[in-house]
């Protein structure tokens, strides 16, 4: 198993949760920062940068990729070799991409695109929903970031986007939206969190997936005043003056100031095809990075077809999983709470 951006924040995660079940090669820019985590859980650790145009090579059963992947040499790799693959870092617009990479260059092996929010846990958690109530109309997402987590340099990329007006689907019609819009307050598993739009992937998939009217997602900080900072800076349209690489540090400084650890928090609200509704609460105590590392354990497990059900052919979204009433318990055994209501 390769996993890319081994020994990074989020994928040290996965390469100790990974560890148990496959041999592993850990890649990354500088392979000494990572021997100490190779031995840990006896993987092999190699050098990938993926700015150098250096071929690489490794033969493995899967790839992950835990670390952005702008020029799509990961993907590329995995489409020339035949190799099943798993990316859990997309924005919107790069999944879209990667989805035309992919018409371009047809997969001989499974593709998953797993970028919802934490590693696809939102949209996976939203499919078993639906598939409780036989059908959805309507999914809501609402995450409470921990300001106080360990995060790597690229969990706060969402920053560089919040100048761009996104697509969404509401009421049945596509309209684009502003992020940071729609600002109010939710109740994330015991925290009255202030929330607003952003733009994740699952608003692009869950509606081609589960025939949705509705799919919003809004996030919020763990500190509300922070969240409240952020709206009335983009009041002042920073985030639109203020785009490309020239004020790209002072956009992620807003954000980056990875602490020692907090609790990943989300809430998933499905409105079935009548007016019955669940809710779920996920929070897992390991954090914002072990989250989203069980999500790509989900994933690598879908597209070797280990989780109760064939590999899918071509490209797949988490959402499109055969067994949706296994979610939330293979959740569960990887430590991750969910309170369904």
């Amino acid at each position: 198993m390769l996993v890319v951006g081994g020994y990074g924040t989020v994928g040290g995660e996965l390469a100790r949760l990974a560890a148990a079940s496959w041999p592993l090669v850990l890649t990354g820019r500088t392979p000494e920062r990572g021997r100490g985590l190779a031995d840990e859980v006896g993987a092999e650790v190699r050098r990938w940068d993926l700015a150098d145009p250096e071929p690489f090579s490794a033969k493995v059963r899967a790839v992950i990729s835990a670390v952005n992947d702008p020029a799509d040499r990961v993907l590329s790799a995995a489409l020339r070799g035949g190799v099943p693959y798993v990316d859990i870092t997309r924005w919107t617009a790069r999944m879209q991409r990667a989805l035309a990479v992919a018409a371009v260059d047809p997969p001989k092996a499974p593709v998953l695109l797993s970028s919802s929010w934490m590693g696809g846990v939102s949209a996976l958690v939203g499919a078993a929903l639906a598939a409780e109530l036989g059908g959805a109309s309507e999914v809501q997402v609402a995450i409470r970031y921990d300001l106080k987590d360990r995060a790597g340099a690229d969990s706060v990329e969402f920053m560089d986007r919040l100048g761009l007006d996104y697509e969404v689907t509401e009421s049945g019609e596509r309209r684009m939206v502003m992020p940071l819009s729609g600002a109010g307050f939710v109740e994330i598993g015991g925290h009255r969190t202030k929330v607003a739009r952003i733009d994740t992937p699952e608003q692009f998939t869950l509606p081609l997936v589960l025939g949705l009217d509705t799919a919003v997602t809004r996030i919020g900080f763990s500190a509300n005043a922070s969240t409240s900072s952020l709206l009335a800076l983009k009041r002042t349209g920073f985030f639109r003056w203020g785009r490309g690489a020239r004020f790209e540090k002072a956009r992620r400084a807003m954000l980056y100031a990875p602490g020692e650890g907090g609790c990943a928090l989300l809430r998933i609200d499905v409105r079935g095809r009548g007016e019955e509704r669940r809710t779920a609460v996920v929070r897992d105590d390991a954090g914002q990075a072990h989250l989203t590392a069980v999500g790509g354990l989900l994933g690598l497990q879908r597209v070797l077809g280990v989780d109760g059900a064939v590999a899918p052919d071509g490209v797949a979204f988490p959402e499109m999983t055969p067994v949706p009433e296994g979610v939330v318990g293979a959740l569960e055994k990887a430590g991750v709470e969910v309170e369904v209501s």
